[in-house]
Parts: structure tokens; sequence; C-alpha cells
């Protein structure tokens, strides 16, 4: 099973054709799957697409009256996930964008990598930015100076772009070793670089793969603030990342 979870706010557009490409990949697949999508205080069509949708697809919505923000957002929707799971050795979580930059035939890859044996999925670093807006590109030159060195073992991923594949046994052994506390502390792309901090150490294997964003397509303006996004990447690198109490996915 493939758990799809998608953070939306605002993104009537493009949620609902987000939503149509999807099943039309996953049913080329052959894959069973459930979309988890949180509607994070939107103020515009995206709730009445989201309940139009939700007759016709496997798909569970999560509401919030007023905006809790990306990070909270994505650790409810990792979290409703790993409880929808039945084989969580077996099952993968897929986090991706609302706003139509990481386009779902690139699922393609990232499930086919996954299930060559990789507990982890990431964007190759640093693809896809040529046509992004001008401070999507300054916030990301600051960010990887904020960011600091990837670690030694680092497979030359994307920690800030949160389009991935975990197995779910993964996500779940994070959540139980956090405890009451919360997985994800930070916001926008701080909550990508953290959320694979605090990962990484139940994954036996993380791979790459190339997925080139989609800037291109997005109807939006960008949501990016390069002063507030540098401010939440250096609180990343104070965070101490949780012990796994065994690595092993087994």
């Amino acid at each position: 099973m493939i758990h799809i979870c998608i953070p939306c706010r605002d993104e009537d557009r493009t949620i609902g054709v987000l939503l149509w490409k999807i099943r039309e990949v996953m049913l080329e697949l052959g894959r069973d799957f459930q979309v988890f999508v949180l509607d994070d205080g939107s103020r515009d069509g995206t709730g009445a697409l989201l309940e139009r949708y939700g007759r016709v697809l496997p798909m569970t919505v999560l509401t919030e009256e007023r905006s809790i923000g990306y990070g909270r957002a994505l650790e409810k929707l990792l979290r409703a996930a790993d409880g929808a799971t039945g084989y969580p050795r077996r099952d993968a979580i897929v986090t991706m964008q609302a706003d139509f930059t990481e386009h779902p035939d690139q699922l393609r890859a990232l499930i086919r990598t996954f299930e060559g044996g990789a507990d982890i999925v990431a964007c190759e670093a640093g693809t896809g930015f040529e046509k992004s807006p001008r401070a999507v590109r300054r916030a990301r030159w600051l960010a990887g100076f904020a960011l600091g060195r990837p670690p030694a073992n680092d497979p030359g991923i994307d920690r800030l772009l949160g389009f991935r594949a975990y197995r779910a046994v993964v996500v779940r052994r994070a959540l139980r070793a956090a405890g009451s506390r919360p997985l994800i502390t930070t916001n926008g792309w701080a909550a990508n670089a953290e959320l694979m901090k605090v990962l990484a150490p139940f994954a036996r294997r993380t791979a790459r793969v190339p997925l080139g964003l989609r800037y291109d397509i997005r109807w939006r303006r960008t949501r990016v603030r390069v002063l507030a996004t540098v401010r939440e990447i250096l609180r990343v690198r104070k965070i101490s990342q949780l012990e796994p109490g065994g690595h092993g996915v087994g």
C-alpha cells in the first residue's frame, strides 16, 4: 500500500488535477494507494474540491479551521498514515506538495526505487530550480549555508525538498522514539530537513532519484520568505537527533 500525504492550503487551482493525476499514475503502476490530505485552513475553494474528489478516490481529508503551518500539518499526516498501515515493513508513506511543483508522474521513479529496497527515497540535490522565482533561489542559496555540510554518509539528497518515500516502519519507530514530543518543530523547508534528520537513524538504506521540480506549472506566487526560511533552517542545526534505540528496520 502506498500512503500519499499532501499538506494543502489555498490550492484550488491545482489540488483537483493533482489528485486525479495521482490516481492515473497509481492505477498504471497497479499499486493499492490511499491519499491523506490536510486542508490547512484554506479560504478558497479547496475544501469543496476535496469533498468532491473524496467521493471517487480512496482519500482521507483532515481539516484545520486555522492554518497550523507546514511542519505541524506534515506531522499530522504522517501520524494518520502510520495509523492506517497494516504492513509497516512493506508499505510506503509518500510526502508531496499540493501546488504541482512536484509532478505525480515522478511518483513512478520514487516508488520503483522504494520497491528496490530503500527505506527512504529522496530527491537528488539541486534539481529543478532553474525556473523557480528569484526569492526561492535566494532562499535556497542562503539556506544551504545555514544548513551546513551534510553528514558524511549522506547519499547526495536534497534535505530541503519534501517529495520523498519512507518505509512506514521507519516513520513508526521514529514516532515511538519521540513519545509525547513533536516529531517536527520547524516550518517550511526546515521541516523537511528536520524530518530527514530524525528519520535517518531508523533507515538502513537511503536512496536518491533525480526528480526535477515544475515551477513552470504552478499557478500561485511563491510563499517562500527568505529571512524566515533561514531562521528556521538555523533552528534545525540546533536540534539533537532522537536516540533510535535500535536502527534495524528488519
